[in-house]
C-alpha cells in the first residue's frame, strides 16, 4: 500500500538525535562508542569524521547509549529548540553514569565552545568539550578524562578540513553519501552563530574530493552531495599534483570542482548544498545545465523577502539582486527546482515587509522551504545590536502564514510531475511501508511507488507519477 502522509520538510527533522552505528573494523579494543547528531548534514558528516579517527583506535559503535564506554553528543547551535534537545539528552546519560561512574559523556561540536564552562564547570553535565576543529585530539583528550581530569579544546583553525581521513558512513544505506568540501563560513549574518562556532572559511584540497568521491563511487554509491555553509565561494588554491607538475600553480573555484566531480561518472549523481545568493555565478549554472548527472535543483536561502530587512541581516544582497539570481536560474535550467529558508519576525519587521515575504515566495514558486521565527541566539551581532522586538504571537502568525503558502506552492509544483515519468534513484523501501520503495528524482522530490520485481535499492528506474500530496510523489515503475 503506498502511504498519503505528509513528508516533514524540515531540515532532517527525521533525523534529530540519529545515533551513529557502522559495521565494525577488525581488531576491536572492547570499547564501545556512542555518538548522537542534531544540527544540519554538516553535523552529521562531522560525527562519520568523529567515528572514523575513534574506529582507528579500536572503538565500535553502539546504538544504544546504555551499553557505550563513551557517549557524545554532537551539537547544533543554529536554533533555540536543538539546544534544548540537547540539554534533555544530557541529563539521560547524566542519569547513565550515575549507574556506570566509568561512562564517559562528552559534547562535541558548534555547541562546544559557547557553553563549554556551563557544561563543564557549572552543570557538570560532560567531561569533555571538543570543537568542531579539535576531533583528531580526542584520543589524547579521552586519555586526560579517564586520568581524572575533564578536557577541553574548542580552538578554531584556519586550515583544519580533515582532508586525509576518509570518513564512516552514517548509517549508511550504501547508496547516497556527503563529502564536506569545505568548512567555516566567512559570512556575518547578524542572526547566525556559525562563523563563531566553526569559524573562518577555508576550502579543501580538490584532489582529496575527487579521490574521495571515486571511492565511495568504486564502493557502489550512486549520488553525492556535496557540502558547505557556503559552497558557492569555494576557491582553492595549490599545485597540480594530478599533472605530477609541482611548479604548476593552479585555482579551483566551485563551478570547476563541480564539474570535476561530475566527471567520474555519468552513473554518479551529484548535489550540492548550500548556495548563497550573493555568489552563485552563471558559470555554476551553465554546469549544472551541461551535466544531466548534476541535480537540476538548489537550495538558495532568502530569508526575507524585504531589502531593508536582509540588510539588517547582513545578507548583502537586495531582494532585487536575489530575483536577477532566480530569473538566471530559470533561464539557464527551466526545470531547476528552487528550496529556500525563511525567517519570520526578525527584528523590527513590519506587516508590509512581511507581505514582501510572502511576494518573493509567490514570484519565485519554492518547491519547498524549511522556515523558522527568528530566536535570538547569543553571541550573535542581532543579538548585540538589535532589539528581539517583535512578540511571539506575531512570529506565530507570520510563521503559519508563510507555511500555508508554502504548502500550497509545493503541492501545485508536484503537480506539474503527474502524468509524467521521471527518473529516480532508489534509495530503498519507504519509511512507512516495506512494501513500497522511495526514492528522489532530479528536483529532489520524494517518489514512493509498489515495490516491483526486479528493482531493487541502488538503481535507477523510471516512475510514471500518478498523483501527489504536497510533499510526495506517488507512482508506477515503468519500462
Amino acid at each position: 500500500m503506498i502511504d498519503l502522509e505528509l513528508t516533514d520538510k524540515k531540515h532532517d527533522e527525521a533525523r534529530q538525535g540519529e545515533a551513529l552505528v557502522v559495521d565494525a573494523p577488525v581488531v576491536r579494543n572492547g570499547r564501545k562508542l556512542y555518538i548522537e547528531s542534531y544540527g544540519c548534514q554538516m553535523n552529521f558528516a562531522d560525527s562519520e569524521i568523529v567515528a572514523s579517527i575513534l574506529l582507528d583506535q579500536g572503538f565500535e559503535t553502539t546504538g544504544d547509549y546504555k551499553e557505550a564506554d563513551v557517549v557524545f553528543i554532537n551539537t547544533c547551535s543554529i536554533r533555540e529548540n536543538a539546544e534544548q534537545r540537547v540539554r534533555n539528552r544530557l541529563s539521560q546519560f547524566g542519569a547513565e553514569k550515575r549507574k556506570n561512574p566509568k561512562l564517559i559523556v562528552g559534547v562535541l561540536g558548534c555547541m562546544a565552545e559557547r557553553l563549554k564552562s556551563k557544561f563543564l564547570e557549572e552543570e557538570k553535565l560532560v567531561d569533555v568539550v571538543v570543537g568542531p576543529d579539535a576531533y583528531r585530539e580526542l584520543p589524547q583528550l579521552l586519555n586526560e578524562v579517564e586520568s581524572g581530569q575533564k578536557a577541553i579544546n574548542v580552538l578554531l583553525s584556519r586550515e583544519e578540513t580533515y582532508a586525509d581521513i576518509n570518513p564512516v558512513r552514517l548509517n549508511g544505506n550504501g547508496i547516497t553519501a556527503f563529502i564536506s568540501i569545505m568548512r567555516g563560513c566567512d559570512n556575518m549574518c547578524s542572526f547566525c552563530v556559525v562563523p563563531f562556532t566553526r569559524g573562518r572559511e577555508r576550502s579543501r584540497d580538490p584532489h582529496s574530493i575527487l579521490a574521495e568521491a571515486q571511492d565511495l563511487f568504486d564502493k557502489g554509491y550512486k549520488e553525492i552531495t556535496l557540502l558547505g555553509q557556503n559552497v558557492d565561494s569555494y576557491k582553492w588554491k595549490g599545485t597540480n599534483a594530478e599533472e605530477n607538475n609541482e611548479d604548476l600553480e593552479i585555482e579551483v573555484n566551485f563551478a570547476q570542482l563541480l564539474e570535476k566531480v561530475a566527471l567520474i561518472s555519468p552513473e554518479l549523481r551529484i548535489r550540492f548544498s548550500t548556495s548563497h545568493p550573493k555568489d552563485i555565478t552563471d558559470e555554476v549554472l551553465y554546469t549544472i545545465a551541461k551535466y544531466d548527472n548534476i541535480c537540476n535543483y538548489i537550495h538558495l536561502p532568502v530569508q526575507s523577502g524585504s531589502t531593508r530587512v536582509l540588510e539588517l541581516m547582513n545578507r548583502t544582497y537586495t531582494r532585487e539582486w536575489y530575483i536577477n539570481r532566480v530569473d538566471a536560474i530559470r533561464r539557464i535550467i527551466p526545470d531547476c527546482a528552487i528550496s529556500s529558508d525563511i525567517i519570520a519576525g526578525f527584528c523590527t519587521e513590519t506587516e508590509e515587509e512581511h507581505q514582501e515575504t510572502l511576494s518573493i515566495m509567490d514570484y519565485v514558486g519554492y518547491d519547498f522551504a524549511f522556515t523558522f521565527s527568528y530566536s535570538e541566539r547569543p553571541g550573535t551581532l542581532a543579538a548585540r545590536k538589535l532589539e528581539d522586538d517583535i512578540p511571539e504571537e506575531v512570529k506565530k502568525r507570520r510563521l503559519a502564514e508563510i507555511l500555508a503558502k508554502q504548502q500550497e506552492t509545493s503541492l501545485f509544483r508536484l503537480q506539474q510531475f503527474v502524468g509524467k515519468t521521471v527518473r529516480i534513484l532508489v534509495e530503498g523501501t519507504s519509511k512507512k511501508s516495506d512494501k513500497d520503495f522511495c526514492g528522489r528524482n532530479d528536483q529532489n522530490a520524494m517518489v514512493v511507488f509498489p515495490a516491483t520485481e526486479g528493482v531493487k535499492a541502488g538503481q535507477y528506474v523510471n516512475v510514471h507519477i500518478d498523483r501527489c500530496t504536497s510533499a510526495t510523489l506517488l507512482g508506477t515503475v515503468v519500462n
